[in-house]
């Protein structure tokens, strides 16, 4: 059984039993003692264990990955290097698709009109921190110390540096072509530890899940059901609509070829709920099964990691129109103008890590004078959201580079319309390696 469909299966096994466990603790089948066990061991314990390794390991090559991969794009590249134009077809699509993302919502928000009706009484305390200035982002993308940025996981500060030993080692002639033959090797290392760590996916992905909906019970969204449909609705809409209508008017390949190739990116994404994490797996699928060459993936994947947040630009388009209604004010022109611009700039620097949409929502609500407060009333259901924006993210990553790469021709035909192209990559044969 190929990867995508062992992971397919362990999502449903995992949303089946944690909802299973979830129905039969709040019900009493089990009586308070079984319940407690099962709570703390098994859930807690055995599911939230092994999906917090998994998601852990991911992590960890994510760093690596990313400037090893992107000093052998760059200095691949050579003196007649193109990257400033390469950087800008990039930013330009991911800010052209957050533009778009949060226009859609905030359209969609106005005509369904979720927040409606809506009982002010639930809403809680909520102190978001604080977000950082536009200046302090574009300040903090340069780092004082590489090493310090790769601990911290700072994946802008790490492409920066990134570009520039690529850019160094490109121009320094023999001694130039020593440190990249070695990064070559050392890439073709780490993506054979993607490669071995992929084969432990479905069980990650199924503990994630079981955890998750052990957790979550179905009160929680029909409390907002209005609210949580509009977004997904919109979730939906731009992941297979708008990209699939860019994806062809950018590029003429097949959309089916496209999403059928990438269903592993999008259920890891979901899964783990950051872009950061399922970065791996997405730089080796758009290489290997989508065919875009490394020059060009190594550098426009973690960038949409980093800067491209359609599917949280959505949730903040959504949540601001409902929180505007449940505190009944209404938004002028000039109010929707700014929260597209805020929410597209926001989304320039953002990690992408599990929670972060909260503080950029907060930044917004505040630069059209809602009370902040009000994002105590979404937080309910924001956790099964962010898995579904986050996979809007990682295709939009995809639907950019290999639009991207075949511009700058730096990509293989032949591989992406291969249905079998990079196949290998999703089943490892252990006992093969064992003999090795």
């Amino acid at each position: 059984m190929s990867l995508t469909k062992r992971i397919l299966l362990a999502m449903v096994f995992g949303v089946v039993v944690g909802g299973v466990i979830n129905i039969a603790i709040s019900e009493g089948w089990l009586g308070a003692s079984l319940s407690q066990w099962i709570d703390d061991y098994i859930v807690l314990g055995l599911f939230d264990g092994i999906g917090r390794i998994f998601v852990a390991s991911l992590k960890l090559l994510v760093v690596p990955l990313v400037f090893v991969s992107l000093v052998c794009g760059t200095a691949s590249l050579g003196d007649n290097s193109r990257m400033g134009v390469m950087a800008g077809k990039t930013l330009g699509l991911y800010l052209l698709t957050t533009a778009i993302a949060i226009t859609l919502a905030l359209i969609m928000g106005s005509v369904v009109r979720p927040g409606d009706g809506i009982d002010l009484a639930t809403a809680s305390n909520f102190a978001p921190k604080a977000a950082p200035s536009l200046m302090d982002t574009i300040v903090n993308i340069f780092p004082s110390n590489p090493v310090e940025a790769m601990a911290n996981g700072n994946m802008l500060q790490v492409i920066v540096f990134s570009l520039l030993m690529g850019l160094a080692v490109s121009k320094s002639g023999a001694s130039g072509r020593k440190i990249a033959e070695f990064f070559e090797d050392l890439n073709e290392v780490i993506m054979k530890m993607v490669t071995i760590l992929m084969h432990f996916a479905p069980y990650g992905v199924f503990s994630l899940l079981a955890k998750l909906f052990a957790g979550l019970g179905v009160s929680v969204i029909l409390d907002l059901a209005m609210y949580f449909f509009t977004v997904m609705f919109v979730l939906l809409l731009h992941g297979l609509g708008v990209y699939a209508l860019l994806f062809k008017l950018f590029s003429g390949l097949s959309v089916k070829m496209f999403y059928q190739k990438l269903r592993a990116v999008m259920v890891f994404a979901f899964s783990t709920s950051s872009s950061g994490a399922t970065m791996p797996v997405t730089l080796r699928t758009v290489e290997k099964r989508l065919g875009v060459d490394n020059r060009v993936a190594s550098f426009t994947v973690p960038l949409g990691a980093t800067v491209n947040m359609d599917g949280t630009a959505i949730m903040q388009g959504v949540a601001t129109v409902f929180i505007a209604q449940v505190f009944a004010q209404d938004l002028t022109l000039t109010d929707y103008l700014m929260v597209i611009l805020t929410a597209t700039l926001a989304s320039i620097g953002t990690a992408g890590v599990p929670g972060v949409g909260l503080i950029m929502l907060a930044m917004v609500l505040e630069q059209v004078g809602l009370p902040v407060e009000g994002i105590a009333l979404i937080i309910g259901v924001d956790r099964l959201l962010d898995m579904t924006r986050t996979a809007v993210n990682v295709t939009g990553d995809s639907m950019v580079t290999v639009v991207v790469g075949k511009s700058e021709d730096q990509f293989d035909e032949a591989v992406f319309n291969d249905a079998n192209a990079g196949k290998n990559i999703e089943n490892i044969d252990f006992h093969h390696l064992d003999k090795s």
